[in-house]
């Protein structure tokens, strides 16, 4: 696979309802909740894009752009299309996108590495991580053929990843962890406290 076809893109544009403020902004050891993915992506692309809706802070890099949701309230669903669409108006070149929450302080470039080396491109237009039975939609790789598809389907009141991922068809790869789990994600305030307990018991 050729990684100069990849945007990666972190989707940072959610209300973050129940964790009560914008989690990316937490700090978790005096970091960054965003950073932490950050640190571990974006030297594995030619370029990232941050979706975010209000102004945030993170890790400067020269390879990060910023743009926000097309229209707002449409889910992880609506940052993959504003990705798509970003590549089509800036002109640039991805035939992929590869999605991350901006949650998930245990993630690693290994699994991003495994992930690619396992994927048969032929297979499928979309390929989904998945770890103990479980279908992590947000840890994602998108062909930009599917841009009309998507766009239709979200203006006609498609929200849901899992449901349309399951409608146009999706891959996964599957892939074993010893603990830290890579795919724990920050929704909560407790979520956060088990975050730490995670770091300090390492």
């Amino acid at each position: 696979m050729d990684i100069n076809n990849i945007l990666g893109v972190v989707l940072a544009g959610g209300k973050s309802e129940r964790f009560g403020q914008d989690k990316s902004q937490v700090k978790l050891q005096n970091k960054l909740l965003i950073d932490y993915i950050l640190g571990e992506i974006i030297g594995e692309f030619k370029e990232t894009l941050i979706i975010a809706n209000e102004p945030i802070k993170f890790i400067q890099s020269n390879n990060i752009s910023t743009t926000k949701d097309f229209k707002s309230g449409l889910g992880p669903l609506g940052g993959v299309l504003t990705a798509m669409k970003w590549i089509k108006e800036n002109n640039r070149e991805y035939k992929w996108i590869s999605t991350f929450p901006s949650d998930t302080p245990f993630f690693t470039k290994n699994e991003l590495r495994y992930f690619y080396k396992n994927i048969n491109l032929s297979k499928s237009k979309l390929f989904f991580i998945k770890s103990k039975e479980t279908r992590h939609n947000i840890f994602g790789l998108w062909s930009l053929e599917l841009i009309d598809q998507l766009e239709s389907d979200i203006l006609k009141g498609e929200r849901k990843v899992e449901v349309w991922a399951n409608s146009i068809g999706v891959s996964t790869v599957n892939i074993d962890y010893k603990k830290p789990d890579p795919f724990f994600n920050i929704n909560t305030k407790e979520d956060l406290e088990k975050a730490i307990k995670i770091m300090n018991d390492d």
